[in-house]
């Protein structure tokens, strides 16, 4: 089953980027585009319609926690599912996210099925905001 909406994965680091992207292809989606940091995902938001945002906290110069900030502060795009992801598991952390409007967030490192449990939530969760 392939899904039928585009994801875009940011992620400054292009091995983490290619694991994601083969992750992702495990589990059945392969309409994946790719930001190497958040301003650049920026106006590749500002171009494109993404079904689900999978991206990195910790970037420079913008990071994934600014980015779902200004993806949540913008109309077009406050509902897009958004997945923030990072090595820290602490509980503020998560707090943090969750009050930003993430989704769901993911502790690197991690596993095909994990990655797919969270997107089903991240999706579940959009779709009952809808």
């Amino acid at each position: 089953m392939t899904a039928s909406f585009k994801i875009l994965v940011v992620d400054d680091y292009s091995t983490m980027v290619r694991i994601v992207r083969k992750l992702l292809k495990q589990i059945g989606y392969d309409d994946v585009d790719e930001a190497s940091n958040g301003g650049m995902a920026l106006e590749m938001i500002q171009k494109n319609s993404y079904g689900l945002i999978i991206s990195d906290w910790n970037m420079e110069p913008m990071s994934g926690y600014d980015l779902l900030r200004h993806v949540r502060s913008s109309a077009a795009t406050a509902q897009t599912p958004f997945i923030l992801v990072t090595a820290e598991s602490r509980a503020d952390n998560v707090a943090a996210a969750k009050e930003a409007g993430a989704n769901e967030y993911l502790v690197k490192p991690f596993s095909a099925p994990v990655l797919k449990e969270k997107i089903d939530k991240a999706l579940a969760v959009a779709k009952a905001a809808a």
